[in-house]
């Protein structure tokens, strides 16, 4: 399908799944739809097509996460989305 999975040191990071309340789902329905390289066309992967009850979910999961990320200070929180660059730029 792609070259950007293959591109990766470690290709099992490369996931098609929405990330919701700390696991990887798939779409109920099993749909999906493609993400494109704006610049060239190409796929780039494809993503779960979320249905309305899905999508409610993660909303929910989001918003019971909040209150333990805003307690962070700014710092704690920039140590966090750092640590999360250096791991995406090492792969």
């Amino acid at each position: 399908m792609m070259e950007f999975g293959s591109a990766l040191k470690d290709p099992a990071l490369f996931r098609q799944q929405a990330y919701v309340n700390g696991e990887w789902q798939a779409a109920a329905s099993g749909e999906t739809f493609e993400v494109r390289d704006p610049s060239t066309g190409d796929l780039v992967g494809t993503v779960p097509l979320m249905g309305t009850a899905e999508t409610r979910h993660a909303i929910e999961a989001a918003n019971a996460a909040w209150p333990a990320w805003r307690k962070k200070t700014a710092k704690e929180r920039a140590v966090v989305l750092r640590k999360w660059h250096d791991l995406m730029m090492e792969n």
